[in-house]
């Protein structure tokens, strides 16, 4: 087992449960609850709010033919973040709290930009082909593929003629009678 699914799944949520209680003494139950259920209010009001401008940013790339990773990264963390102020606690909610800053997505999404390689891009069915052949690799790609010929793209086409130029020897079909 890794060591993070561990701190994950035991580790944080002893944590959790352990600040949860020292706060609960300090002022109470009855306020710790409410602090709780106002942080999960305040973060999906907070979530929805920037979640939207998230999906703004996300069609204007569309729109202008820009690089849409970034909002589509940003919206991934806001909806991470929503999710964190969901959940009970108050260090889940304030790490999602830090999550809904712009800056410190920004520099999260540096970080883990920093660590991944794109291998392999494309789009539509892998190997240009529409049904699942018996030439296909572990990778889902065709396995008999010359690597030193270009993929073969199979399209169909429709021949247009080009418009005939008008016919310049007598009246056109305006002004015969």
């Amino acid at each position: 087992m890794r060591l993070w699914l561990f701190v994950l799944f035991v580790v944080v949520p002893v944590i959790e449960l352990a600040v949860i209680i020292q706060v609960g003494g300090l002022i109470g139950a009855w306020p710790t609850i409410g602090l709780l259920l106002a942080s999960g209010i305040a973060g999906s009001w907070l979530m929805r709010r920037q979640g939207m401008a998230a999906l703004l940013d996300l069609q204007r790339a569309f729109r202008e033919f820009l690089d849409p990773t970034g909002p589509i990264a940003h919206g991934a963390l806001i909806l991470f973040a929503g999710a964190l102020m969901l959940a009970p606690g108050f260090i889940s909610d304030l790490t999602g709290l830090a999550l809904l800053l712009p800056p410190v997505r920004r520099f999260v999404i540096r970080s883990i930009g920093s660590r991944i390689a794109v291998t392999r891009a494309g789009f539509g069915f892998p190997g240009g082909t529409m049904g699942g052949g018996a030439d296909r690799g572990a990778d889902g790609f065709n396995a008999r593929r010359d690597p030193h010929r270009p993929p073969v793209v199979d399209a169909e086409f429709v021949d247009i003629e080009p418009p005939r130029p008008p016919r310049r020897d007598g009246p056109s079909a305006w002004t015969r009678p």
